[in-house]
């Protein structure tokens, strides 16, 4: 049973603020708040729950309609391909993810078109209207007569390829996880969501997956491969002895290798019943390849989901909170079923059998090593965006592993092993990725274009469109507070009630569910999900004040986004409770803020690439420096040049670049590579960088095909740094990205004349500075300041190198201990951030006065172009006669140590602006503009 209450006279939602991110525990409506519902009632309500999806179809069908007709007019819009379907038997869950994620990233920047693969591996285009049919065999009906048929898979590919940007797969299962439809998009250079082809065939494979994570020095499950007819009854049974296991009972779960996290997992008794169930499983179709496992007795069994929030290929995964998965029996039941697994049934349809707990409720130390060890793995397996981790945490008095003492997950309370790796985890609407991303403050929208932004950014032609990446939207209904929404005006109130205490109530949590997500697309609405529930249930809950039996046998709980997303009426009533039990509110409130933090705090990615900032914008919290689109731009350096083209008249120049994947740089011949980028970019040497990284890592001067061969082999081996002196010319130690970038940028070098600083003079009237000025260009940083379309730039620094051509990480933010800055008569700064030096302003026997203000007016042109806001730092090459500008990259988050060239920038502003004075300025800009 499902209601809809319009009201505009009371709300009843308390408001906790954790960690900067607002959640609204459940709380039981005050008596004169209460809400008797009839049997009438409760029949008037379904009627509405579907009004309100047939309703929630069709505006997704009229926003199609605009979102096309704003492509045709010319608008920025991205067309992502959403593909369904398969042959695995977990096809009905692809149909769920598919229908959900249509619902929850269209808008007026994205426009979805709908793909369906059938069990024999045939490609349709489908309408988006048929995304919401009811099952697989629904979808086969309706094809011939709806659908648009490809006469091949390339013939599919080849269609993508021209008519969408990048495809999201929501295929479960063979030919979806295993890497079938990833070939297939590679071949044809058709961007995707989700690992490449090659990773999610070993990380499928539940065998070869466990032998990589040995192997990466994971503990991990025994297991035993039966292959097709070769099965060997007498290794089998050795297998049982040496895992102390009885061969006529000894207890194992059975499951395929390549089915899925749940299609044909079974429990089995002995050698004997462990063959009959895997020829079952062979003679069934399911797999040819069956894994026996040991069954892991007083084991507690986890799930996570891992975010990979770094930019591009520079993978940096957060893990959400992990949810434990419980197994529950009533009443009397046979032994074995206490055996029993987290199977199809259990995971994916209504059941009292299983509950949920996020977080789990494991000792704090035990779920920060499963969050350690699931990014870990995420990155030595290749995956990347998105994944679901499964495994098991064995208290310390359960069995341990022989020689596992040496390997990650052993710990002082017990055991953790990962045993399955999800590579399109399900997206179902109440589904573990929604679950524990809104938990972390993300809503159904937030996360899902999260991941599609994530995508992008590792294809380079994809750069452009930043309105999308991180698009999170400006309301949340899990972290508003309610009090101050109605204070808007035109907004109304709207509770979507479901629950009760008849057999229905399963359907009516899951109708409501689907109506409270599809209202929060309109912005004149403010959506609130109840639960109602017995007050027997739930005394603990009960206002101590009522006396009227009548209104006290029915309590409505207010809920926040994350205690929604539930499968059962029960779990959203117990999850209630537990979220307003002191000690687990704040273990949970605790681990949230961890989550928040390692999703905030990464420099280079998540902060400068627009993520965090759309996460602040979402939250409605102000914050400091370029908003989302300028962010996003410029960390990606392609992106950047490509933004600034157009202002070659006014003198701004950009750098001719050439971007390759490592992938290619390691498979083709280096002669071939230098030949080829040489002759492109019409240049003797080359500049090496990461095409989405710092402003310092991995960049490297190359001189022949000999110093190329020495940066792909860094590459190629990971190594954290090249050595000094590795190249054909001199140069420092170079710092490179952990883990190696996937997408390199190749210029031209830029020759600038060397500067010379000699601090040893004794002679006062001594020129200390030795510059020949042949090429009349030199390298300059400069910081910029303001608002959107009026931003100041500060004074310009050249920057002078203290040995090799590249500046080193060192050199640019660590400070020098054994030297000192020194200020000639007050106007020129030297500071020596680290070994490096920079001069502010720079001096006039290199650059005039005219140049350096032409300069200055060319790197606010730059600024403007880009949108900037607040403060930024623009680094690039002057040529000191005419103050033309080459622009090398901008930093949209620089960096504030205390050596920072930036505040000798700041000094030099009329009248000077100390650091304390600096720091106030850029915060007062970005408390001004969300007035």
């Amino acid at each position: 049973m499902t209601s809809l209450a319009f009201s505009s006279s009371f709300s009843f939602l308390r408001n906790d603020a954790v960690g900067g991110i607002t959640f609204r525990s459940p709380k039981v409506l005050s008596r004169n708040r209460k809400l008797k519902l009839k049997k009438s009632a409760c029949r008037y309500a379904t009627k509405t729950t579907s009004l309100g999806v047939e309703g929630a179809r069709a505006s997704a069908e009229v926003l199609e309609d605009q979102t096309m007709a704003k492509e045709a007019r010319g608008g920025r819009v991205l067309r992502v391909g959403l593909i369904c379907g398969g042959p695995s038997a977990e096809r009905g869950i692809s149909l769920n993810s598919a229908r959900s994620v249509l619902d929850h990233i269209q808008g007026d920047d994205l426009l979805v078109r709908c793909y369906y693969i059938d069990r024999n591996l045939n490609a349709y285009a489908i309408s988006s209207a048929q995304v919401y049919s009811n099952t697989p065999a629904d979808f086969d009906f309706k094809l011939e007569s709806l659908a648009q048929g490809f006469g091949s898979l390339s013939e599919f590919a080849e269609h993508l390829a021209a008519n969408v940007d990048i495809v999201f797969p929501t295929i479960h299962g063979r030919f979806g996880e295993d890497g079938g439809i990833q070939e297939v998009l590679e071949k044809y250079n058709v961007p995707f969501v989700g690992t490449g082809s090659r990773a999610c065939r070993q990380a499928f494979d539940k065998y070869h997956a466990s032998l990589e994570m040995s192997k990466q020095g994971f503990i991990t499950v025994p297991s035993f491969l039966l292959q097709g007819s070769e099965v060997n009854e007498s290794e089998l049974s050795n297998w049982f002895v040496t895992n102390k296991l009885d061969p006529n009972s000894g207890k194992v779960v059975v499951k395929p290798t390549r089915a899925g996290s749940s299609i044909g997992v079974t429990v089995a008794y002995g050698v004997i019943d462990s063959l009959k169930k895997a020829k079952g499983i062979i003679l069934e179709g399911i797999d040819d390849r069956v894994v026996v496992e040991l069954f892991l007795e007083g084991g507690s069994e986890f799930t996570a989901i891992v975010l990979d929030v770094g930019s591009g290929f520079d993978c940096h995964p957060v893990v959400l909170l992990p949810t434990e998965v419980e197994l529950q029996f009533q009443g009397s039941v046979d032994v074995r079923e206490k055996d029993a697994i987290f199977n199809y049934r259990r995971k994916y349809l209504p059941t009292q059998q299983v509950a949920y707990h996020t977080p789990p409720r494991f000792p704090i130390d035990v779920i920060n090593s499963i969050r350690e060890g699931a990014s870990l793995l995420f990155q030595r397996l290749g995956l990347c965006d998105f994944a679901r981790i499964d495994g098991w945490f064995l208290p310390s008095s359960t069995h341990v592993f022989s020689s596992s003492e040496t390997k990650y997950g052993s710990t002082e309370w017990g055991t953790i092993l990962f045993t399955d790796i999800n590579l399109i985890s399900g997206m179902e609407q109440t589904s573990f990725l929604f679950q524990q991303a809104s938990k972390v403050g993300f809503s159904h929208s937030n996360i899902l274009r999260t991941i599609i932004g994530h995508a992008c950014s590792r294809f380079p032609n994809l750069a452009s469109y930043n309105s999308v990446s991180s698009h999170l939207p400006g309301r949340s209904s899990g972290s508003k507070p309610t009090e101050a929404l109605n204070k808007r005006e035109g907004i109304r109130e709207v509770f979507v009630i479901f629950g009760g205490d008849t057999s229905e109530r399963q359907v009516s949590l899951m109708s409501g569910t689907n109506v409270w997500l599809n209202l929060q697309a309109f912005n004149d609405i403010e959506v609130t999900p109840c639960l109602l529930a017995s007050s027997i249930d739930c005394s603990s809950g009960m206002d101590a004040n009522i006396t009227d039996p009548d209104s006290s046998s029915r309590v409505v709980w207010s809920l926040p986004y994350s205690l929604v997303l539930r499968h059962t009426t029960e779990e959203v009533l117990a999850a209630c409770i537990e979220a307003i039990e002191p000690d687990r509110a704040a273990f949970t409130s605790h681990l949230r803020n961890q989550v928040v933090n390692d999703l905030v705090e990464v420099h280079g990615g998540i902060g400068e690439d627009g993520t965090l900032q759309s996460l602040l914008e979402a939250e409605g919290v102000p914050y400091t420096g370029p908003g989302v689109m300028a962010s996003k731009t410029c960390m990606d350096k392609v992106a950047t040049s490509l933004a600034l083209n157009h202002l070659a008249d006014l003198g701004v120049l950009t750098i001719n670049k050439d971007v390759r994947r490592k992938e290619d740089l390691l498979k083709t011949p280096i002669v071939d590579i230098w030949h080829e980028l040489t002759s492109k970019l019409q240049c003797k040497t080359l500049c090496v960088k990461p095409a989405r990284d710092g402003c310092s890592t991995g960049v490297a001067r190359l001189c022949c095909a000999e110093d190329l061969t020495v940066y792909v082999k860094a590459l190629e081996e990971c190594l954290l740094r090249i050595p000094p002196n590795s190249f054909s010319r001199a140069h420092g130690m170079i710092e490179m990205p952990n883990p190696p970038p996937e997408i390199l940028i190749f210029e031209p070098f830029v020759e600038t004349d060397e500067i010379l600083f000699s601090s040893q003079s004794t002679n006062k009237n001594a020129d200390r500075l030795m510059w020949k000025g042949n090429s009349r260009w030199v390298e300059i940083t400069v910081g910029v300041i303001g608002k959107c379309g009026s931003m100041h730039s500060l004074m310009p620094s050249v920057t002078v190198k203290e040995s090799g051509d590249i500046l080193s990480l060192e050199e640019k933010f660590q400070g020098a201990s054994s030297l000192l800055p020194f200020f000639d008569n007050d106007t020129h700064g030297i500071s020596l951030g680290g070994t490096g030096i920079n001069l502010t302003p720079p001096p006039a026997s290199i650059m005039s006065t005219e140049a350096l203000d032409k300069c200055k007016q060319r790197i606010e042109l730059i600024a403007n172009a880009l949108q900037l806001e607040g403060f930024s730092r623009i680094d690039a090459f002057v040529n000191v006669d005419n103050g033309e500008v080459l622009i090398i990259e901008v930093n949209t988050v620089p960096g504030m140590t205390p050596s920072t060239v930036l505040i000798h920038q700041a000094l030099s502003e009329q009248p000077p602006m100390y650091p304390h004075q600096f720091f106030r300025k850029v915060l007062d800009l970005g408390s001004e503009r969300f007035l």
